[in-house]
């Protein structure tokens, strides 16, 4: 099985990781007994958010569970093992990360955290405001300091901010999007955060849940070099199913490579891609939310999604007016205002 070391952080790990999001929609005992299996199968990183409700706390149960001291060094491996933790927060002041960062690290019962993350870096005014005097990564490097947090990190939907983010260097590793569906970053920041030996983390390599063939999904992102995926699970079931993917390794064949094609034709009118060209929105409307509503339905669990800093945003989706300027400037000619009365439609039905 592959190993890598995360860009100039250099640590080292599998290449597959596991993710913190789906565990908020099963029991608690359900959850523990997931990342549990996952310590047991050997997976050393694991990445989170405070954004994911009880994700942390869980995690944090079941690294006390399997012995995982707060350093992250593993019992029984004289020091050789240690698991690598990750979390994130929404946060954009430095009051408000400090904040976070201390319930995190309260939740993971740890005392030291390896990389956290300034999460969900929408747009360019966000940005700003993450790396101004007074922002969330002011807190970040002064944390780090301390020695509460070793590397520093940002996640966006964004490949232009993830591009200015390389730019700038302040982050030792950026969290991107990248699967078959979303594969625009192997083109773009993935090469130049290697060139730069900037630590790259590949979210939502299932499209969140739009693919469905785990197989398929982690065999291309696994062939990107240099990467580290993180797929987030549910069960141990499902764990096993994604580890025996990753341990058989191997390229992808003729035939699995028409598979992704087809996959692709399926999704080519309907998948948002999050890149936000459709943006700004008369009507405030946060159009790649309620374009990927069903796919964070099923990942986070819909009264998860019901309780949550998302729920504001897609009603504001009834505000449509079908103006169609969005239309004009998605790069993937998608039919967004047919695609948000029908996403409602669904939304509205599940929710009764």
């Amino acid at each position: 099985m592959q190993r890598m070391v995360l860009g100039r952080t250099g640590l080292e790990t599998y290449r597959l990781g596991l993710g913190g999001i789906p565990i908020q929609r099963v029991s608690e005992a359900e959850a523990v007994a997931t990342v549990c299996r996952a310590l047991e199968r050997g997976v050393d990183f694991i990445d989170t958010s405070r954004a994911y409700t009880t994700s942390e706390r869980r995690i944090g149960l079941a690294l006390k569970e399997a012995g995982i001291a707060a350093d992250g060094r593993s019992p029984g491996s004289g020091g050789s093992r240690r698991v690598v933790l990750a979390s994130r927060t929404h946060s954009k002041t430095a009051e408000a990360m400090r904040t976070d960062l201390e319930t995190s690290l309260k939740e993971l019962q740890r005392d030291y955290l390896d990389i956290y993350m300034c999460h969900f870096v929408v747009d360019q005014a966000d940005y700003q405001r993450v790396t101004s005097p007074g922002g969330a990564l002011e807190a970040l490097q002064q944390a780090r300091q301390e020695g509460l947090i070793g590397h520093i990190g940002i996640t966006s939907h964004s490949l232009d901010v993830l591009d200015r983010a390389l730019y700038d260097d302040l982050f030792d590793v950026l969290m991107v999007c990248f699967s078959f569906l979303e594969p625009k970053a192997g083109k773009t920041v993935i090469p130049k955060a290697r060139d730069k030996n900037i630590g790259v983390l590949a979210m939502k390599p299932f499209s969140g849940g739009a693919i469905e063939d785990a197989r398929l999904a982690l065999k291309y992102t696994l062939a990107e070099p240099g990467v580290l995926v993180v797929a987030g699970v549910e069960h141990p079931d499902l764990f096993d199913e994604n580890w025996r993917v990753f341990q058989e390794g191997g390229a992808l064949t003729e035939t699995e490579q028409q598979e992704i094609a087809e996959i692709r034709q399926t999704y080519a009118k309907v998948f948002c891609r999050r890149c936000d060209y459709c943006q700004p929105c008369t009507e405030d409307i946060p159009i790649q939310t309620i374009l990927g509503v069903r796919y964070l339905a099923k990942r986070m669990g819909l009264a998860t999604l019901k309780d949550g800093f998302l729920w504001t945003g897609l009603n504001k989706a009834r505000n449509c007016t079908e103006c169609g300027e969005c239309m004009t400037r998605c790069p993937y000619e998608l039919p967004i205002p047919d695609l948000i009365r029908e996403n409602l439609k669904w939304l509205d039905e599940q929710v009764g």
